[in-house]
Parts: structure tokens; C-alpha cells; sequence
């Protein structure tokens, strides 16, 4: 998006004729010039965000452009500094762009001639711009607090947090894994902020969310033109995350094109944004999560194997909520503090926890958080108690009709005994997301109805 107001131009130049004359020129081409001739005075003009550009003379008697530029960087880091030099020599020119500076001219020149420079010094800063506006953005939703905490002295969670401890400090690719909901973010979280990347961005992405095509620009960016609609070139989450971690979660959703371009920036880091002939280059982190056996999918030809392969130096296998319900008691007290409705803290009687204990969870921590926040809506007296769980919690398993395997034509048969329609409804719902191990999407698919319909 272009800045609003206009593009502010600082001139510096000690000879005043000249500065006079260059701040005409900019003010004629729809450029809000401030010229001055004294490098002091520059610098008490100077704040964060005022000017766009800085055009210095590089020899004057007070300061040096180059002295004048480094002091104007320390106030203002997204200025664009350009030097002006009648002394044009490759020593001058490399002392010049290594203290900061994006370009120099050589004295004397048209102003035409350097206009083109100009404008590429104002698209660099707009990027910079448009960079760190997004990395503020995916940091705003990415950062690290007690809410993230993983929680479970389970042998297989202590097991888990064991295998995190040894790779989150290496640059290693980890596939993780593990049913929807049983939280394979977390753990990405995990990695990313104990690794020595934890001061750089966790930028996340679904493939599963996504077609291909906008995926793809997602994920690479795209130059202006590239599309309908690119009116502009866009960075993509690899660039967004540079020097980061980059989270790609239900990797195995993602298309063949999509893996063949994902292998060549795991082998060698180059990419190109859609609609580019540049190669881009990432220094990335990547993490991957699947709900799904890759083997299986491998062998089936849905998934390439040498993509395998390469997500696979380090996989990381987290359990089913029901493998590890000694956890629950502390998730439950964990949930209640981080996602806490209200002032006040809920508890939860010993009857209401002991039918959270008995449910199998099929949506994994991800459903009893959505379980916890309903309950807290519905309690009295700041007391959860089982009248305000849902009925499929409560009800005794003998109290369900009988389950049978699922059939082509329907996911079990009509109960036999008379149940209300919530009833039946709650039953194939169940059954659905049984059968197909908890992945909500399959499950509404074999229910016939949209995901959204689902919840």
C-alpha cells in the first residue's frame, strides 16, 4: 500500500546554490523537499518517519555526508541514505555504501539522470516498510506466554519435551506429528523459542487452508502483475520469516507442484517469488506438522518421497489425549487459568472431573479447551459441575446405542431404540469423527455437511 502522505526528500548541501536549486527541481516532480546547509541542522530536523530520503553532499566542513549519515541512521533506521560526491573514486564509493548508504551520485549531473536512483532508493524503503509491518503483525500473533506452555508429566509428554530439548537448539528440520488438536503448534512454539532463532519471527501457515495458487504466492510472494489482482509485489512468509522459523502445518494437504517447489528451498534455499525471474534466497528454519502417516501417503503416490525424506530429519510423535489422560487434571487447571472467562477462577468438582477422565476425547486438547470455555460459560457460582458439560460426556457408554462399523451408504445404523434427534445427531457425529481418528475435515465429508456445520 503507497504511504498516504508525500514522499519527503532531506537535501544537505553545504554549497546553497546548489541545494536551492536541487530542492526546486524535487518540489517540481511532486517531492516535499527540506534543503539545508548545515549537517547539525539536518540532524535537529530529523525524527522517526519524517523523511523518506536522505540526499547528502559527502565533503563539508562541520561533518562529513558520511558522519551526517551514520548519526541519521541511528535516529531514523528505515531512512534511505543517498550521498553526493564530486569526489568519485571507488575508496569513497565503498567507504560510503558500507557505512549505509543505499547509493551515490557524482557531481556535477542532470537532474533527470538521477531521478531513476530516487525512485529505486523509494521502493526499497517502502519494502523495508512493508517488512517490518508484517513481521510486526505475524510477531503480534506469535508470541510466546504462558497460554503455550506445554503441559503433561505423562511418560510419553516427559518423552516429547525430551526430544524438543535436544533439536530446538539446532537448525535441523523436525516433522511433527500427531492427531488434529493434540497440539502440534505448541511444540513448533516450542522449538522455535528455544532455539537460538527465538528473537526472529514464527510465521505460521495451513496448506490446508489455502488452495494452490494462493499458497503458493503465500508462501514465496508474487511480483506486481504476477495475477489479477497483484497490484503490487508482496513478500511472502519465507521472506517474512527470514531468519526465522517457518511453521507449515497439514503439510501433507499441500500439492505436488507445491512439494517439488518446497524440496528445491529445503536443498538449497533459492526460490522465486510467482510471476519472478530473481532467485530468492531463505535462511529458514522449517517445521512441519501432519495429522496423516506419510509413509502412507508416500506409498500411495500422494506425497513425494524425497520430500519425505527431507521433512523427516527429526520427527517428533505426539499422543491421542486418551493415551495420556494422568494429564488431564493438569490441563484442565492450565486451560482454566490461561482461557479464563471472567475475573474470577472456575473449579471443577470431583464428578465433573472424573467424566472428563472417562471421555476419550476424539478432538484432543483442542476440545477440551472448547469443552472448558462452554462449561465456564454455563456454571454456577464459579463451579463447573457435570450438568454443564456437554451430554456426550456425561452419558454412560451403556446408555448409547450400539456402535457398528461404518457402511457405504450411512456411518452406523439408525439406533434401535427410540433416542430424540439431538440424540442421533450427537451419535453420527461421534461416529464420524471415530472413524476417521479425529480429523474433523474427513469427518464432515463423510457425513455429507461442511466443516462449519460440523462445529
Amino acid at each position: 500500500m503507497a504511504d498516504s502522505k508525500p514522499t519527503t526528500i532531506l537535501v544537505v548541501d553545504d554549497e546553497v546554490e546548489l541545494m536551492k536549486a536541487l530542492c526546486d527541481a524535487l518540489t517540481g516532480h511532486d517531492f516535499a523537499a527540506t534543503g539545508v546547509s548545515d549537517p547539525h541542522e539536518a540532524l535537529a530536523l530529523l525524527q522517526p518517519g519524517r523523511f523518506h530520503l536522505l540526499l547528502s553532499d559527502l565533503m563539508m566542513p562541520s561533518m562529513n555526508g558520511i558522519q551526517l549519515m551514520k548519526a541519521a541512521l541511528e535516529v531514523d533506521p528505515e531512512l534511505v541514505a543517498i550521498i553526493m560526491t564530486g569526489h568519485g573514486t571507488v575508496p569513497t564509493a565503498i567507504e560510503a555504501l558500507k557505512a549505509g548508504a543505499y547509493d551515490y551520485l557524482l557531481k556535477p549531473f542532470k537532474f533527470q539522470t538521477i531521478l531513476p536512483t530516487l525512485q529505486r532508493g523509494l521502493e526499497l524503503q517502502r519494502l523495508r516498510r512493508e517488512n517490518l509491518r508484517l513481521r510486526r503483525y505475524v510477531e503480534s500473533l506469535s508470541f510466546e506466554s504462558s497460554r503455550y506452555t506445554m503441559i503433561g508429566s505423562s511418560p510419553a509428554m516427559k518423552h516429547v519435551t525430551t526430544l524438543i530439548e535436544k533439536v530446538a537448539p539446532t537448525d535441523a528440520t523436525v516433522l511433527v506429528r500427531g492427531p488434529s488438536g493434540a497440539g502440534k503448534e505448541l511444540v513448533a512454539r516450542a522449538l522455535h523459542y528455544n532455539s537460538t532463532r527465538r528473537d526472529k519471527p514464527l510465521v505460521t501457515v495451513n496448506c490446508a487452508a489455502l488452495q494452490e495458487t494462493l499458497l503458493e504466492s503465500e508462501l514465496f510472494g508474487h511480483e506486481k502483475g504476477a495475477f489479477t489482482g497483484a497490484t503490487q509485489a508482496k513478500p511472502g512468509l519465507f521472506a517474512i520469516a527470514e531468519g526465522g522459523t517457518l511453521f507449515i502445518d497439514e503439510i501433507a494437504e499441500m500439492s505436488a507442484t507445491m512439494q517439488a517447489k518446497l524440496l528445491r528451498v529445503l536443498e538449497n534455499g533459492h526460490y522465486r517469488r510467482v510471476g519472478g525471474t530473481q532467485e530468492q534466497y531463505a535462511d529458514v528454519r522449517i517445521i512441519t506438522a501432519t495429522n496423516k502417516p506419510l509413509e502412507e501417503e508416500q506409498k500411495a503416490g500422494r506425497f513425494r518421497e524425497d520430500l519425505f525424506y527431507r521433512l523427516n530429519v527429526f520427527s517428533i510423535t505426539l499422543p491421542p489425549l486418551k493415551d495420556r489422560k494422568d494429564d488431564i487434571p493438569a490441563l484442565v487447571a492450565h486451560l482454566l487459568t490461561t482461557r479464563l472467562l471472567g475475573k474470577e477462577p472456575y473449579s471443577v468438582t470431583p464428578e465433573a472431573m472424573q467424566a472428563l477422565m472417562d471421555y476419550n476425547w476424539p478432538g484432543n486438547i483442542r476440545e477440551l479447551a472448547n469443552v472448558l470455555e462452554r462449561a465456564q460459560i454455563l456454571a454456577d457460582h464459579q463451579q463447573i459441575q457435570p450438568k454443564d458439560l456437554p451430554d456426550s460426556l456425561t452419558t454412560r457408554t451403556s446408555d448409547l446405542p450400539p456402535v457398528t462399523s461404518p457402511r457405504s451408504d450411512s456411518i452406523s445404523r439408525p439406533p434401535s431404540s427410540p433416542l430424540s434427534l439431538r440424540d442421533t445427531e450427537r451419535h453420527q457425529v461421534q461416529q464420524a469423527l471415530e472413524t476417521a481418528a479425529g480429523n474433523k475435515v474427513r469427518a464432515a465429508r463423510l457425513l455429507g455437511v461442511s466443516r462449519r456445520a460440523l462445529y
